[in-house]
């Protein structure tokens, strides 16, 4: 089951427009469909100077600070908009399959220059094969099997980590995913593409075994 549901929000931080979709969950007993969108116009983002780079490209490998950064968020308790109250919930572990996962997808969008859950269909949509993939088939492409409930945040233009961070919790679905305390685990990603229109794109997938 896919939850997704559809949710248009603009937000104009820093003089920049950023772009997020939250998607909520594949599992095993929904069939309903969540996603949450914002959208915002192409090619607003400033180029990103060689300082601004080498930081995300830092960031990227450093698996610590990605987690702890969820994990703080989940330790308090927090107001998901519309949705309501969340935690505090347990932390979560890094998990090396979803964070290929992750990886796979950031790759895609900066490559392929699209923003969706759903892969671009094209060469750097790996999972697709020429069709565009599901979240939850890169999850288990990347060897991620006999999952309970699997679920996928993107984000594109954000240029930190606490900016990104701010943006998610402050999208009521986002915000959602994070705290969802049926999640165990968690995979990051951040790829960089400055002749893509939102230059920088993140991926959190989320996932727990069934027991």
């Amino acid at each position: 089951m896919i939850n997704l549901e559809f949710k248009n929000r603009f937000y104009l931080l820093s003089m920049t427009f950023l772009l997020l979709m939250g998607c909520g969950s594949q599992g095993s007993s929904s069939a309903k469909e969540n996603e949450a969108v914002t959208r915002s116009p192409a090619n607003t983002f400033k180029e990103l100077t060689a300082q601004e780079q080498e930081t995300l490209d830092l960031l990227s490998t450093n698996q610590q600070a990605l987690l702890e950064a969820i994990n703080k968020e989940r330790s308090q308790k927090q107001i998901c908009g519309e949705l309501g109250a969340f935690g505090p919930v347990q932390p979560l572990r890094w998990n090396s399959s979803l964070y290929a996962s992750a990886l796979e997808h950031a790759t895609d969008l900066a490559v392929s220059n699209t923003f969706s859950h759903d892969g671009s269909g094209t060469a750097s949509d790996i999972t697709g094969d020429g069709r565009p993939s599901k979240f939850y088939e890169r999850i288990l492409a990347n060897g991620y099997s006999n999952f309970h409930k699997v679920g996928e945040n993107i984000a594109g233009g954000q240029q930190e980590l606490t900016q990104v961070m701010h943006d998610w919790m402050a999208s009521p679905k986002h915000c959602q995913n994070i705290m969802n305390s049926s999640y165990t685990e968690v995979g990051v990603a951040i790829m960089i593409n400055n002749n893509s229109d939102y230059q920088v794109y993140w991926a959190q997938n989320f996932g727990s075994k069934r027991s």
